[in-house]
């Protein structure tokens, strides 16, 4: 249902937003994301303040209600994402809920490194045609991206959370992409065992946090987020020497390996990966931050 506000009220709201955060020590750039994702106003309007002279600004809640979500926001470190279901990321607009991670930045990359390791590849021309599988694909963020840069390859997105499939799902059917991927929900490859030997990458950002680890993160995540998609076991590998070896049958020849992971993790996932003995360029790839992020393979021949 839409709403009416007045650019008045809602300068008046924004700077009791503003005062409420900075007493909380929630970052004040999340309330122009949040009327961003619950209001018509656009980030230069809400940065020149233009919005003021406006008699009505449409709105996807009443400012009765904008005060009790952001009140969430503040005593209950809600993160402001699942407060307006919505958040940007690279060219799409997702919607995001507590049953799926809020996809990060820095995964926006993992994209772009697929693209190199696919230029490199001596079989390019496969890779682009084949089978590319996103794993854990939460809120299908990865799997969307993956469609839209290799628009000749099937894509197959798989969670074993039956919710996460159909966030999944909508989010596919709202930028477009529903033709282009194949949803399934099991445990990792296990739903695309007629695939063997066959895909051309398998893409995946899995839990890899360790569980005593999850327990201490922010509060926005440790009390919000789902800790299925964090909690990597013990020592945060868990699912990823699973990925490890079911890679080693699910590829093709030259497949790619790409995963992301956490700071201080890349090293142990090389010698992992060769001690599997079925891969090889085996790489780690930095983040913006300079983190060895993502770690790479090629399935030998």
């Amino acid at each position: 249902m839409k709403h009416s506000i007045s650019g008045k009220d809602l300068y008046s709201w924004r700077q009791w937003a503003a005062q409420l955060a900075q007493e909380n020590d929630v970052d004040t750039i999340e309330i122009d994301w949040f009327l961003q994702g619950l209001t018509s106003l656009s980030s230069l309007s809400l940065r020149l303040e233009d919005y003021k002279e406006q008699e009505n600004v449409s709105s996807k809640a009443t400012i009765s209600a904008l005060k009790e979500k952001w009140q969430q926001r503040i005593n209950s470190r809600i993160p402001v994402q699942y407060l307006t279901g919505e958040m940007p990321w690279r060219n799409f607009l997702l919607t995001v809920t507590p049953d799926v991670l809020i996809p990060r930045p820095e995964t926006e990359l993992i994209i772009d490194i697929a693209k190199e390791l696919v230029e490199q590849s001596p079989i390019k021309e496969y890779l682009l045609e084949g089978h590319w599988v996103d794993l854990g694909t939460g809120s299908g963020a990865i799997a969307l991206a993956l469609a839209h840069q290799f628009p000749q390859a099937t894509v197959h997105a798989v969670d074993i959370s039956k919710k996460a499939i159909a966030i999944a799902l909508l989010n596919a059917q709202q930028n477009n992409l529903t033709n282009r991927i194949q949803f399934h929900q099991g445990h990792w490859l296990n739903p695309l065992s007629d695939l063997k030997g066959q895909l051309s990458a398998i893409i995946s950002n899995p839990p890899y946090i360790p569980t005593q680890t999850v327990l201490t993160l922010q509060p926005e995540v440790e009390k919000h987020e789902p800790h299925l998609a964090l909690d990597g076991g013990t020592d945060g590998l868990n699912s990823i020497r699973q990925l490890i070896t079911q890679g080693a049958f699910y590829l093709q020849p030259n497949g790619i390996w790409l995963i992301e992971l956490m700071s201080g993790q890349a090293q142990t996932v090389k010698t992992l990966l060769k001690k599997q003995n079925s891969y090889t360029n085996i790489q780690t790839h930095q983040d913006l931050s300079g983190i060895q992020r993502f770690v790479s393979a090629r399935k030998a021949l």
